[in-house]
């Protein structure tokens, strides 16, 4: 079992950057892919980025590419996704979330994803 917390949400203005924090709790963390997704008012939940268990491989939306990087630091049992060059468009509920099963390639669809963070809320203003 694997529980995850979420922080450092806010509320920004555009052009700003900010860094959420994925504090996780169980043994085989360390084994788990880990990924963030967001999910803003009367939309679905999409995803943002996701990570290997080592770090070494990542994947990210198109809409995030190049301003946004996900990071872990396994001997912290955190992950975290920098945003840079944040837009109103970012707004939404970010969770992060793991994946228990050892895949090719790292999974882009929240369903795959076994445990899951209460989220943090994400506001840009224009």
């Amino acid at each position: 079992q694997v529980q995850l917390v979420e922080s450092g949400g806010g509320l920004v203005q555009a052009g700003d950057s900010l860094r959420l924090s994925c504090a996780a709790s169980g043994r085989t963390f360390n084994y788990y892919a880990m990924g963030w997704f967001r999910q803003a008012p009367g939309q679905e939940r999409e995803f943002v980025a996701a990570t290997t268990w080592t770090g070494g491989r990542s994947s990210y939306s198109d809409s995030v590419k190049g301003r946004f990087t996900i990071s872990r630091d396994n001997a912290k049992n955190t992950v975290y996704l920098q945003m840079n060059s944040l837009k109103p468009e970012d707004t939404a509920v970010y969770y992060c979330a793991a994946d228990k099963v050892l895949r090719r390639e790292l999974s882009v669809v929240a369903g795959t994803y076994d445990y899951w963070g209460q989220g943090t809320r994400v506001t840009v203003s224009s």
